[in-house]
């Protein structure tokens, strides 16, 4: 063999040499990964193909995904009204009836064929089913925001069997009450309550930028680690803002509920479930409880 199809072919053995510790640690762990809906037309194969290595290496990954530009731009073509308060979509009638064909007709059932193209045993869900998530609507101070819900409940029960039985569960973020009521919810928020609740490992969160980042003299620095603290301070001063603040808060409220690392990284991006999960340096920004990171 020649020099050079030896070094690549040792390349190759020392990536998977990196690997092996993380194998190791996280065997038998749950990785709650949000699926964004701002990334799924950009997002390559390999998103998928990592979520089937993962569960190959007995890595439990549990899919949330979102779907809001699609269920915009069918709104739209149907004349209906679009609007949004403080992030949430004010959810009547039409839109609940739009977001239910959106999530779980349209990009639940692709997620699901595309997971199972490459081998994996991946099942669709919404939180409707088996009351996977019980909701209750949710209350605001500036505005009555239809059917939009909070999660009171999670069956684990029902997860935790599908995981055991070598399932990849794919979730759409409706909920639904004791009386049959649907209900729109936000889907970081969804992933970040799935997550403490199946006492997951890691919460990571795909989206279509690099990770967080702030302005300093003018550029764009991307944040490798950041604390709840310097989040606050970033979002005071503007410096986090629009989307990426329910993003953040997602971790968060996925750190309160016990889940030990969480992470934004950028969905675009080649094997980046592998790079974040089985590589020294990861990827994107780590969100923790604490800023001394």
């Amino acid at each position: 063999m020649e020099v050079y199809g030896m070094n690549a072919v040792l390349h190759r053995a020392q990536i998977l040499v990196e690997a092996l510790p993380y194998i190791q640690k996280f065997s038998g762990k749950i990785v709650v990964v949000k699926y964004g809906g701002s990334t799924r037309n950009e997002d390559s194969t390999s998103f998928f193909q990592d979520l089937v290595m993962m569960k190959q290496v007995n890595i439990h990954p549990v899919v949330v995904h979102g779907g809001g530009p699609e269920i915009t731009a069918l709104l739209e073509s149907m004349g209906s009204q679009v609007q949004f308060v403080n992030g949430l979509r004010v959810t009547d009638h039409t839109v609940l009836d739009a977001a239910s064909m959106v999530l779980v007709g349209k990009i639940n059932k692709q997620i699901v064929s595309q997971i199972q193209s490459y081998g994996g045993n991946a099942i669709g869900l919404s939180g409707i089913d088996g009351k996977l998530l019980l909701a209750e609507k949710k209350q605001s101070k500036d505005v009555d925001l239809g059917y939009v819900g909070e999660i009171k409940e999670v069956n684990c029960t029902l997860l935790r069997g599908l995981i055991e039985q070598g399932y990849i569960p794919v979730i759409s973020p409706l909920g639904v009450d004791h009386q049959g009521q649907r209900y729109n919810i936000n889907a970081d928020t969804v992933a970040a309550v799935v997550a403490g609740a199946l006492n997951a490992e890691k919460l990571v969160l795909s989206t279509n930028v690099a990770g967080l980042y702030v302005e300093e003299n003018g550029e764009k620095q991307t944040i490798s680690a950041i604390g709840a603290k310097k989040i606050a301070e970033y979002i005071a001063s503007g410096q986090i803002h629009g989307g990426m603040v329910p993003k953040v808060q997602a971790c968060l409220e996925a750190l309160s509920r016990g889940v030990q690392r969480t992470h934004i990284v950028d969905g675009r991006q080649e094997h980046v479930l592998l790079l974040e999960l089985l590589t020294d340096t990861g990827v994107g920004t780590m969100v923790t409880k604490e800023d001394d990171v």
